[in-house]
């Protein structure tokens, strides 16, 4: 059924208009759609594609559903919102003027389910070019971050021919709150993991439409970082993702422990301590809490996931996610595909052991590659009170080559660096290999060999 027209950006034109002849008109699933061709002529960028149906008003903590289809030509300008959040004061000298916000929020709203593609010019529209895609799964600890922060860019990865997508999914109480009438009304008696099965639903978009902007279906590598690792994690031994992903990196999501992974509770735990905490505040049914307006239900989710009262994350619940990473690991049940796995020396915690664990046990089972690595480069500052060392997401300006972005005065080598992170990771989504073709600097990790590749400027 098709539904309302889409206003992305400027204006809506009609397919019978003529577009520029190096920026072709894409057919995917719901409707057409062009993109921005950037100022360096060789890179299409698509902003604000819907991968699924808002989730609003009785799609409120629902399964997301479908796209809903348009019938006149899309024109993805504009980055659309964010998943509903806590906003930074941009006077807080934290990750979130660090990163994600700079000086400005963005607009959050319950309709957030966007994605954005970054494709070389050359592949836009051409089906037969296969080139390898990156899926990108933002961090935050499932409470904030979006698609488009500013450290985010798929650029540098489509100059090097890797398909870059970057996408939204919901947040903290709206993502995944349990509840007792979520349970009974779904077909699989769960509830709780609407925006891990969001993360599904944009994996499973790339596969349908990729091709179309020049992408390899069957050659779609996830990463992502802290919370988004964590994702990968889950994305990888979830039997909703089976078969869809090729290669996984992650970005100081731990190895074999559980960090920001999964809340460990039981479904009848989380959704009776949801109900009790609703009912003092006077809310005694689920058509109540899907009346209620966005902002009022979000402040209510706040102060219930203040003091970790009820920790709004992916959990086992026995269908999305049957068994923890650990688990899946050591059953066999996890994705048996390469794997790279690292994070930052002064992370959140000390990840070597449990990531050389990951990689001891994946050789025992397994003849795909773990390759290990930390990232050591102290960032630079110029005195002004922020975050220090090799602090966890300092990697993050690195790996997207959006170092320019940054207030920090980085230097020459800091760029050779953000070249040789970004070189690793797209031969990774193309190779399974950081090292390319015809290298083996970087060496896979097994238990006779905990190798691990130092990530540092070199003088």
């Amino acid at each position: 059924m098709k539904l309302r027209t889409f206003l992305f950006g400027t204006v809506l034109l009609f397919v019978g208009c003529s577009p520029k002849t190096d920026n072709p008109i894409l057919t995917i699933e719901s409707g057409q759609v062009q993109g921005v061709v950037l100022d360096s002529d060789d890179v299409i960028v698509y902003r604000g594609i819907p991968y699924a149906a808002p989730p609003v008003g009785d799609l409120r903590w629902k399964r997301p559903q479908p796209v809903n289809a348009w019938d006149t030509l899309m024109i993805a300008d504009t980055f659309r919102d964010a998943a509903m959040q806590q906003a930074f004061d941009p006077k807080d000298a934290s990750y979130g003027t660090e990163y994600y916000y700079g000086n400005d929020n963005p607009n959050f709203s319950e309709d957030c389910l966007y994605l954005n593609v970054w494709t070389p010019a050359s592949a836009a529209g051409h089906p037969t070019k296969k080139l390898p895609v990156a899926l990108w799964i933002h961090g935050g600890g499932y409470a904030v971050g979006w698609g488009f922060e500013r450290e985010f860019d798929g650029v540098a990865w489509a100059q090097r021919d890797v398909i870059m997508v970057t996408f939204h999914y919901r947040l903290g109480g709206l993502g995944f709150l349990n509840y007792p009438e979520l349970s009974a009304e779904d077909p699989d008696g769960v509830s709780g993991n609407y925006g891990f099965l969001d993360q599904i639903a944009a994996l499973k978009w790339v596969k349908k439409n990729i091709a179309a902007f020049g992408g390899d279906p069957d050659n779609i590598t996830i990463f992502g970082q802290s919370a988004g690792g964590a994702s990968v994690r889950n994305l990888c031994i979830s039997p909703m993702s089976k078969g869809m992903v090729a290669k996984a990196i992650i970005q100081s999501g731990g190895g074999l422990s559980d960090l920001v992974s999964t809340n460990l509770k039981s479904q009848v735990e989380l959704d009776e301590l949801s109900k009790s905490l609703f009912e003092k505040e006077g809310y005694n049914s689920l058509a109540e809490l899907r009346a209620e307006c966005t902002d009022t239900i979000f402040k209510v989710t706040q102060m219930m996931g203040a003091g970790k009262f009820v920790p709004f994350r992916p959990h086992q619940d026995g269908v999305v996610l049957p068994q923890s990473f650990e688990e899946a690991t050591y059953s066999r049940s996890i994705a048996d595909i390469p794997y790279m796995i690292g994070y930052t020396a002064g992370d959140i915690g000390n990840m070597r052991k449990p990531i050389l664990n990951f990689a001891a046990v994946r050789d025992s089972l397994s003849e795909q590659p773990t390759y290990c690595y930390v990232f050591d480069r102290e960032l630079p500052n110029d005195g002004r009170p922020c975050l220090q060392g090799a602090f966890h997401s300092c990697d993050l300006w690195y790996v997207f080559h959006t170092l320019g972005r940054s207030w920090r005065p980085f230097t020459e080598a800091d760029f050779r660096l953000s070249d040789e992170v970004v070189d690793a990771w797209t031969n990774f989504a193309k190779y399974g290999n950081p090292n390319g073709k015809g290298d083996d600097a970087w060496k896979p990790a097994t238990r006779e060999q905990p190798f691990f590749y130092s990530f540092n400027i070199k003088e």
